[in-house]
C-alpha cells in the first residue's frame, strides 16, 4: 500500500457528492482502483473515492472541457441529484 499526500491539491468532482479537493492518494496496488482522499467544497465531509467516480474539473486553459458526468450540472461546481447516475462498483475479494 502507498499513501501519496498531494500538494497543490486537486481540484475534482466526486460524482453523487460533488466538487472538492483531493489532497491524498492512496494506492492498494494493481488489483485495485486508486483512493482519492477528497474534502467535498459544499459539505466539508472527507470521502476516499474510488477512481471510476472521480473526474477532473474543466479547466479552459488546458483545453479540457467539463466532464460528461458533470456537464449536466446546473451550477460549474455540483449537479443535481438526478443528473448523475450511479455506477455500479466491483469490489474485489
Amino acid at each position: 500500500m502507498a499513501f501519496q499526500q498531494l500538494d497543490p491539491p486537486l481540484p475534482v468532482h466526486v460524482l453523487d457528492k460533488g466538487a472538492g479537493y483531493a489532497f491524498a492518494v492512496i494506492d492498494y496496488g494493481q488489483e485495485h482502483n486508486l483512493i482519492w482522499v477528497t474534502a467535498i467544497n459544499e459539505t466539508g465531509e472527507i470521502w476516499c473515492a474510488p477512481n471510476p467516480r472521480v473526474r477532473m474539473q474543466a479547466n479552459w486553459t488546458m483545453g479540457r472541457a467539463k466532464p460528461a458526468a458533470v456537464a449536466a450540472s446546473a451550477g460549474e461546481c455540483s449537479a443535481p441529484a438526478a443528473a448523475l447516475q450511479a455506477e455500479p462498483i466491483e469490489k474485489p475479494n
